[in-house]
């Protein structure tokens, strides 16, 4: 006999209702399991509540993170986790906690995480983001190479005011009309890079180009335009490609005379040494690194100057009374006048400090390590908040205030405040691992 109408759809609707009950039973399950998963270890610092599946993603705004995480330090003290991804964060703030971290216990969080976006956009992770064996050779490779070439000493001097010639002369012609020092500092900074071993003029478009991809790709760094991001690296990959092949042709091993030519004699001594990472593909990477940490940070800090002697015309007065007096009006300065140019030293210092060009460290892996009174494991990211540094009000007199006097003395003369040195190397991660 037929079953009836009623009995077949009562029958659908049980077997509708066990789906049901199998599909809820399998969420609560996964939710469960997550829950345990980002359950925060006990041997870890506290921090906000981390939801199921999300984590902390929506605990903070990511176009202010370190605002966002001085904000968390108040509740949470100066040392805290966060889950962001699938692994936990533990974020440092302060100039006592990150010196301990960085300083006294820096050898335990050399690594750093490996990007997804270089592994994406090239195999090879440059000086920045390598590690280990690899990291070790050229870091070791790329100081000896630029000190060779005068950095940190003397003879860089002569380049660096050639170039302000230059720079000086670009801003005579505009015949005191008004105008954005943006670009101009930008082009005067990079063409003292030691990284192509010759100046580009300002007007050209190549490399006006170029520099306004760098300062695209540093503001996309922190934002979710990958795609954006991946092109401007194809693009310089290209323009570095072009410059390296025009080195080769008419390069000679026994004078080199840059990082690239340099590079290219390491890559024939190292074709042995595959794991020390000397490869063109590689000598890209390093060189974009190189590049854009040697001039986009100057030529910020640099207009970071130019704002805080307009908005503070007495500062802007003593620095050229001071100038006047050691230098005069007719003579280009040299690091040997520093020395007797305490205000103007400290003035740049406090330039330095207060804008904060750089406010997060890049991140790195530890080791496992004690912390405080925590015990983080290893593989833990850790995030140093540059900017609870430079505003810690335990170590600054006014750290939100522009004040050259955080690096005078009563007598006048110049002093470093040990929180301006050790949040400025670990802004030196930036360029490569301190």
């Amino acid at each position: 006999m037929a079953p009836s109408l009623s009995s077949t759809f009562s029958s659908s609707l049980l077997k509708w209702m066990d789906v049901q009950v199998l599909l809820v039973s399998t969420i609560v399950f996964l939710l469960l399991a997550d829950i345990m998963r980002r359950r925060r270890p006990k041997t870890f610092p506290p921090g906000p509540l981390c939801w199921p599946v999300i984590g902390n993603t929506v605990t903070i705004d990511f176009k202010k993170a370190h605002l966002e995480m001085c904000r968390l330090a108040e509740q949470y003290g100066n040392i805290y986790s966060l889950k962001t991804n699938s692994s936990w964060s533990v974020v440092l703030n302060g100039y006592k906690m990150v010196r301990e971290a960085l300083v006294t216990q820096g050898d335990t969080m050399a690594d750093r995480p490996e990007s997804a976006l270089t592994v994406e956009v090239s195999n090879c992770p440059g000086v920045v983001t390598s590690n280990g064996y690899l990291w070790r050779q050229q870091r070791k490779f790329a100081l000896f190479t630029l000190k060779s070439f005068g950095v940190g000493k003397k003879s860089l001097e002569s380049a660096i005011l050639d170039e302000f010639t230059h720079l000086s002369r670009d801003i005579e012609e505009l015949d005191g009309k008004t105008f954005n020092p943006h670009l101009t500092t930008n082009y005067a900074v990079a063409n003292t890079s030691l990284v192509f071993g010759h100046r580009f003029e300002y007007t050209d478009k190549k490399f006006q180009t170029l520099l306004a991809m760098f300062e695209k790709m540093t503001e996309l760094e922190v934002s979710i335009w990958a795609q954006t991001l991946r092109n401007i690296y194809d693009h310089e990959k290209v323009f570095l490609r072009e410059e390296i092949e025009q080195h080769k042709k008419d390069w000679e091993p026994s004078e080199p005379r840059d990082y690239i030519d340099c590079y290219l004699n390491e890559i024939e001594k190292s074709k042995e040494n595959t794991a020390a990472g000397f490869t063109e593909d590689n000598l890209i990477m390093c060189s974009l690194d190189l590049f854009v940490a040697g001039s986009e940070t100057t030529s910020t800090t640099l207009r970071w100057s130019f704002l805080y002697m307009a908005k503070y015309p007495e500062v802007q007065e003593k620095v050229q009374a001071e100038i006047d007096r050691v230098i005069g009006q007719s003579c280009l300065p040299t690091m040997a006048d520093r020395a007797d140019m305490p205000y103007t030293d400290a003035v740049i210092h406090e330039i330095q400090r207060i804008g904060n060009i750089a406010p997060l460290g890049l991140p790195r892996y530890t080791k496992d390590v004690q912390l405080s009174d925590y015990l983080i494991p290893k593989g833990t990211e850790i995030i140093a908040n540059l900017i609870s540094v430079m505003f810690d009000k335990e170590e600054w007199e006014t750290p939100h205030t522009f004040n050259p006097g955080h690096f005078l003395n009563k007598e006048e003369k110049f002093v470093k405040n040990p929180a301006s040195s050790h949040s400025q190397q670990g802004k030196e991660c930036v360029s490569g691992k301190a």
